[in-house]
């Protein structure tokens, strides 16, 4: 993947990605006091990169996250999960570490060992699915 990164529109998450980015982490790593990455994922119609920073837990060597959405619960799933279904493919910064990895959306007995995981890590993540009229989807990152 090359070419230019369009972050998030959301002006909140955009700042904490600069931050997180200048600073390898330094600044952002524990934003909300969850880890935090920046995920970089290729447009599915604008073959445009985007960017944008997220909570994530880790199950072995995998990365999890976990699609909410940027209302916290909408209806409609954020355009980075929507993206990265499409293309699978994604760029990823832990820190000062970048690395590609492959995409996938876990189901079944996975899903909910995960989703244990993650609402573990930011029980916010049950009030954003009582919410939601959809069920959220979790997300396992595996490097390339």
């Amino acid at each position: 993947m090359s070419g230019e990164v369009v972050d998030s529109p959301d002006r909140s998450v955009a700042e904490h990605v600069r931050r997180y980015l200048a600073t390898d982490g330094r600044d952002g790593y524990l934003e909300g006091g969850v880890p935090n990455l920046v995920l970089t994922v290729t447009g599915r119609t604008s073959g445009r990169r985007f960017r944008t920073g997220l909570f994530y837990g880790t199950d072995g060597d995998r990365y999890v996250l976990v699609a909410s959405g940027s209302a916290f619960g909408t209806a409609t799933p954020p355009s980075w999960y929507r993206n990265l279904v499409v293309n699978p493919l994604v760029e990823v910064q832990i820190r000062g570490e970048r690395f590609t990895a492959t995409a996938r959306t876990a189901a079944g007995a996975e899903r909910e060992r995960l989703w244990d995981l993650m609402t573990g890590l930011a029980p916010e993540f049950h009030a954003y699915a009582a919410r939601s009229p959809r069920t959220i989807p979790v997300v396992v990152l595996e490097r390339s």
